[in-house]
């Protein structure tokens, strides 16, 4: 068995302006740092396809999809909101980092590989049911949930969102759904500045202050997470990976080095072991220097690469 690799060169034609911390760059230096190790030819490279209208409808509206749709011009950049911009290439390069949670869910759940990292963009996970936002434009870990719930019939999936800044969209879209457990820890007070005291009692946020270490950051989350994911017992686990906690991230203010992605990936692939049959499935959100975010996705790539 082995770690699948979703990535499509047409997620790179989304681009937001020479300036935005969200580039294509973002993915040509991870693919590039991977090509310069042993990585490259462990991994199942896959082209993914784009995800359907009534995939999409699992999580937003159609109200929401025609209002993206229109909105997209045809030359030239629309904004949605003051940091998410949509140009020509946005929306299909969005339908396929969504198509690629949903295949990679698909495969790992069908046992062709025993876990899957998505490489592509936008990312999701602060796209609400109804709104895009922080680069944002369908919730592409939301989707997965939903396709691995209502189509492949599991019970309970845990999702885990250890980016720098809370995954609102994710929030709005599994709370109160007693068949997920999302775990998420993220810098506070920071963007979004909402969902961070979310009542439900199926969400679990571990809120970090600025400049924490990262052996405190590590105790937080252990101690937050360890025993409601191994007492919640997922039959999958959705990780919304963002590196952007790296302490050379230009977007945050938290201490983390590369290490310790690869002390979460085995935090995560542990419980997966345990309850899961290794079943994982990881997608790229932030991160956003270029050599701490390719550095910090072969961590946690080594990782999920070492199962089995």
């Amino acid at each position: 068995m082995t770690t699948a690799f979703f990535s499509h060169d047409d997620c790179a034609k989304h681009n937001m302006g020479a300036e935005h911390p969200e580039s294509p760059e973002r993915m040509f230096a991870i693919v590039s740092h991977l090509a310069d190790t042993e990585l490259a030819q462990a991994l199942d490279w896959i082209k993914p396809e784009e995800i359907t209208r009534d995939q999409l409808l699992a999580v937003h509206p159609e109200r929401y999809l025609h209002q993206l749709e229109v909105m997209q011009p045809t030359r030239g950049r629309v904004f949605t909101d003051p940091d998410t911009a949509l140009m020509p290439a946005s929306l299909r390069a969005a339908r396929l980092a969504a198509g690629a949670n949903v295949q990679a869910v698909d495969m790992v759940l069908s046992s062709q590989v025993t876990n899957a990292f998505v490489c592509a963009r936008p990312p999701g996970h602060h796209a609400e049911r109804s709104r895009s936002m922080g680069f944002c434009f369908y919730n592409n870990i939301a989707l997965a949930a939903m396709r691995a719930l209502n189509f492949h019939r599991l019970e309970r999936i845990a999702i885990v969102d250890f980016d720098v800044h809370q995954g609102n969209g994710t929030v709005d879209a599994v709370q109160g759904d007693d068949r997920i457990l999302m775990c998420s820890s993220f810098q506070h007070p920071f963007y979004p500045h909402s969902h961070c005291h979310d009542e439900a009692d199926n969400i679990v946020n571990t809120p970090i202050a600025a400049g924490t270490s990262a052996l405190d950051y590590r105790k937080q989350v252990e101690a937050d997470w360890l025993h409601r994911l191994q007492d919640f017992r997922p039959q999958l686990i959705l990780v919304s990976a963002g590196f952007d906690g790296h302490r050379l991230d230009p977007m945050a203010e938290l201490n983390l080095e590369a290490e310790d992605y690869r002390w979460l990936t085995d935090l995560l692939t542990s419980v997966a072991s345990d309850h899961a049959n290794d079943r994982l499935v990881s997608t790229l959100e932030g991160g956003y220097h270029l050599t701490a975010l390719a550095q910090s996705v072969a961590a946690h790539l080594e990782g999920l690469a070492s199962v089995g």
